[in-house]
Formats: C-alpha cells, sequence, structure tokens
C-alpha cells in the first residue's frame, strides 16, 4: 500500500507512518491517548469520542492498522507526538489514485498554524507519488477544519454531504 510508505518533513513538523518511527507499542499508545482527548475527539464518529485510556488506545491502534495508514505528527525540534493523520487509499476510475484523510491535532499544538502546514506537507507529497485527488470529510460544526481544507485547495463535493458532514475534495490532476 502506498500509503505506508508516506513521509515528509515540513518546516515545524517532521510526519511518518507511526511503525516506521521507533516507538514501542506500549509509547504510541501513551501518544495516542495525549491526544486524543474528549475536546479533539468531540466531532468524531461516536465510537472515537470520549477518554482514552493505555488499553483503549492500543485497541485503536490496532483498528487503524486493519483500515489504512496512520501518520505520526511529531513537532520538528521538541520530536513529542503532537498530531495524527489517518489515510485510506482507494482507486478512483480510470482516474488514478484517490486518498480520503483524516487528521488530528493534539489542543496543544490548535491555533498555531500547524493543521495547515500538515495539509500542504501531505499535499506535496501526493504530487510526487501521483495521486490525482484528495478527499476529507469534516464535521459541520469545525469551522477551524474546514478553513485548513479550503486554504489548501478543497472545495466541497456537492452531493455528497449529510446533516452532520462535509466532504471536500482536492483535485490534483
Amino acid at each position: 500500500m502506498l500509503c505506508k510508505s508516506c513521509s515528509f518533513n515540513t518546516d515545524r513538523l517532521i510526519v511518518e507512518e507511526w511503525h516506521a518511527l521507533s516507538v514501542s507499542e506500549l509509547h504510541m499508545a501513551q501518544a495516542v491517548a495525549t491526544i486524543l482527548t474528549p475536546r479533539v475527539t468531540r466531532s468524531l464518529p461516536e465510537g472515537w469520542q470520549g477518554e482514552y485510556s493505555a488499553d483503549r488506545a492500543s485497541m485503536w491502534v490496532a483498528e487503524r492498522d486493519q483500515e489504512g495508514a496512520t501518520l505520526l505528527v511529531l513537532d520538528g525540534v521538541s520530536k513529542a507526538p503532537i498530531g495524527l493523520m489517518v489515510l485510506f487509499e482507494s482507486e478512483e476510475e480510470g482516474d488514478g489514485r484517490c486518498i480520503r484523510i483524516g487528521y488530528l491535532l493534539a489542543e496543544s499544538a490548535w491555533g498555531r498554524g500547524y493543521g495547515s502546514e500538515l495539509l500542504k506537507g501531505f499535499i506535496d507529497w501526493c504530487r510526487t507519488v501521483d495521486i490525482s485527488s484528495v478527499i476529507g470529510g469534516v464535521a459541520r460544526e469545525n469551522s477551524a477544519s474546514r478553513r485548513v481544507l479550503e486554504k489548501n485547495g478543497f472545495s466541497v463535493l456537492p452531493g455528497v454531504q449529510d446533516q452532520q458532514e462535509l466532504v471536500y475534495e482536492l483535485r490534483l490532476r
């Protein structure tokens, strides 16, 4: 799977597929539990919401491994985990590869431009590996995440929305 090989750096971030890093399973669960606080997960699917113990975080890691690739986002200076990016790859009919993304930033990283920087770095990586489009869903009430997508050139996909979520797409070719 192409997404498993995704890694890139930006001015302030190091982004790697989480198993490519030399992080033990216990430390990964602790990082996930630190990032996935109730405020971070409140706009996510119900099963992802709430408090995360080390055991629940370990199960979350195992579930993401079954679905696609997950990237750990590290602060470039401190090397502390500050976010996660979940990638799901699919083939588009006759038009190349499409990746669906989700991203989560720790509360301590909010309001610092990391979301926009993360997405720009990911889009730059996509262009190097011939991805044709990127799709991301966002809760309607999550105006900060919607702005991050729009700032990076994403547009709302007509006819795919529901009452809780908007779906955005960026065509790369």
